[in-house]
């Protein structure tokens, strides 16, 4: 029986952003799903929905959750969650709604500090302008390249960017501050785990990265940090050594197969 596995992205992402790994996966046999979050499939150029800045990181899972289920789906999907995606996932995982957790340079749940100089640079236009918490809000492209997209082409740099959306403030406060919705049960995580680093990861550090790993017991047997990998590990030059791994990876994991 094919597998599903359902991909999250992240902030102002897309399930666009996915196509090389959703090739990939699709090659290999898996039924690749891509789900936009709840407002983010929307035109880059357009206005953002004012309900996007409060919509919260438990508003994000739930749709995720009706979404897996909706899709009448016979096994629980392995869920493979990119930065904010990867903590999304891992709340899913608490849900019990997963046969496996893949999580890519994922953001850190609450009471895993990972606030450092190069992620406050990063953020800083949005964590110091008043009101961010409750509003909509977006990256410039200078901090935007260097806190994620660095190790990318100029070219790839402008066309990631281009088809990047606004952000809720609300979501990233969660985050940020470590308030309830971003704390997660790891004793309710009963399926394998795989965690995902990028030692050049400057909006994810690696360290926090391994923390994450630790809190689900996946460190250091399930837990891989990439030398020359930076936070985009899905589409940035060298993509297809971590996709190749975590194939490799999933291939020797027993899943269970339990009816959602």
């Amino acid at each position: 029986m094919r597998q599903d596995i359902v991909m999250i992205h992240g902030m102002w992402g897309g399930g666009w952003y996915w196509e090389k790994y959703k090739n990939f996966f699709t090659e290999k046999g898996y039924i690749c799903h891509t789900p936009n979050l709840c407002y983010h499939n929307v035109d880059p150029k357009a206005e953002p929905d004012p309900r996007l800045g409060t919509t919260s990181l438990i508003q994000y899972a739930q749709d995720l959750e009706n979404y897996i289920k909706g899709k009448g789906l016979n096994t629980k999907p392995i869920i493979m969650g990119h930065s904010m995606g990867g903590l999304l996932a891992q709340i899913l995982g608490a849900r019990g709604v997963a046969s496996a957790l893949v999580l890519l340079t994922p953001a850190a749940p609450a009471g895993i500090f990972s606030l450092n100089f190069s992620v406050i640079k990063t953020f800083w236009p949005v964590l110091f302008k008043w009101g961010f918490w409750e509003k909509p809000h977006c990256l410039p492209f200078k901090n935007s390249v260097y806190g994620m997209m660095h190790l990318m082409s100029e070219n790839d740099q402008k066309k990631h960017y281009s088809q990047c959306v606004h952000e809720s403030g609300k979501a990233a406060t969660e985050i940020a501050f470590w308030q309830q919705a971003a704390r997660v049960d790891e004793s309710k995580v009963k399926c394998p785990v795989l965690v995902v680093a990028g030692k050049e990861d400057r909006i994810t550090p690696a360290p926090a990265v391994k923390k994450v790993a630790q809190k689900y017991g996946a460190f250091p047997k399930n837990y891989k940090c990439f030398d020359k990998h930076a936070h985009m590990v899905v589409c940035e030059p060298g993509w297809e050594d971590v996709a190749g791994f975590i194939w490799e990876w999933l291939k020797h994991t027993q899943t269970k197969t339990n009816k959602i």
